[in-house]
């Protein structure tokens, strides 16, 4: 499953994503974290120092070896020079899977361990003050999203992604690359002020939302959360001892987090799951053309000077049938 993480500036977006990813550790499940937030707080979050933090890998410096290595042997695409953040795959592509190893993890994914288990955490970099006026954020962030083209994950599989603060998330069809997007929102009238925005790009393209109440204490605020959003409102996460003090650089065991939160991450994963039942691949395939084709007339083909409408496969359907050792395969 691709999970993403949204929501405002301050709403607990990275902290919940990062609980999340505790939770899905301990129930053995395989974790791809992603941190493609402009402020890269989700490395701390999982524990690391600020050394470890600071050591990860930029997904955006590594942009040239992604594009190199996923390209493959794929004929429609002339060089890796001529691929965009929105290429999508075709025959002879390389796809990514969330086990396995190869040059794009080893140049860009760090291993965490944590109390019951390990993941993989990789990071689009800090935007840092060189970028301004220079290059926008979402250069970086295209690294992810041409990642997340050519990944192919199964059961038990999860791509949790903690996405940028506020609507930027939907500045590409980045956003079309989930099977759940999970909105946090404070029980505040700020807190549900990006849930309408959200709601309307995710009806467009039948994204699954749902929104997650942060710092929620009581019925009360329940109550107002469900008054704004419906039921879109999957559960509500309360004030944690547990998150304070991981916060304050004393964590406890992660299997010492409240019982009620532990069940709120449950939820989490119960409607992560869902969402994988639907999962549609043709339609999943076809939002990754659609998106291509826009960027490659708006932007793309001057950039690069070539026509990358080309570069579509018209055959070529993204399943798990074509991942098999990691090579793409004709529909």
């Amino acid at each position: 499953m691709k999970i993403a993480f949204v929501g405002k500036g301050g709403s607990g977006k990275t902290t919940l994503s990062s609980l999340f990813i505790r939770h899905l550790a301990a129930n053995e499940a395989h974790v791809l974290a992603v941190d493609a937030d402009i402020n890269q707080h989700l490395g701390a979050a999982l524990g690391l120092d600020e050394e470890e933090a600071a050591a990860l890998p930029a997904m955006g410096a590594q942009l040239p070896l992604i594009k190199d290595y996923l390209r493959g042997s794929n004929p429609r695409i002339a060089s890796a020079e001529t691929m965009i953040k929105t290429t999508p795959p075709g025959e002879g592509s390389r796809l990514l899977r969330v086990c396995e190893d190869n040059p794009v993890y080893d140049a860009c994914a760090r291993t965490v361990r944590l109390d019951d288990g390990e993941i993989r955490l990789m990071a689009t970099g800090p935007f840092t003050e060189s970028d301004l006026g220079v290059a926008c954020y979402h250069s970086k962030v295209g690294a992810v999203e041409l990642c997340l083209n050519h990944l192919v994950d199964g059961p038990d599989e999860y791509v949790v992604v903690d996405m940028t603060a506020g609507s930027d998330s939907f500045a590409s069809g980045m956003f079309t690359r989930f099977d759940m997007t999970f909105l946090i929102a404070e029980p505040t009238r700020k807190g549900v002020s990006v849930y309408r925005q959200y709601k309307e790009y995710a009806r467009d393209f039948g994204i699954a939302l749902k929104v997650v109440g942060n710092k929620v204490q009581g019925q009360d605020d329940l109550n107002f959360l469900r008054a704004e959003v419906g039921d879109d409102l999957l559960v509500g996460v309360g004030q944690s001892d547990w998150v304070r003090a991981m916060e304050k650089g004393r964590p406890s065991r992660f299997d010492l987090l409240e019982a009620d939160n532990r069940m709120a991450l449950q939820a989490l994963q119960d409607a992560a799951e869902d969402s994988y039942e639907l999962r549609d691949w043709e339609r999943y395939t076809r939002q990754m053309v659609h998106f291509h084709l826009k960027n490659a007339e708006s932007w793309g083909n001057e950039k690069t000077g070539a026509d990358l409408a080309a570069q579509v496969d018209p055959a070529f359907v993204l399943d798990e049938r074509c991942a098999e050792a990691g090579v793409s395969a004709p529909a």
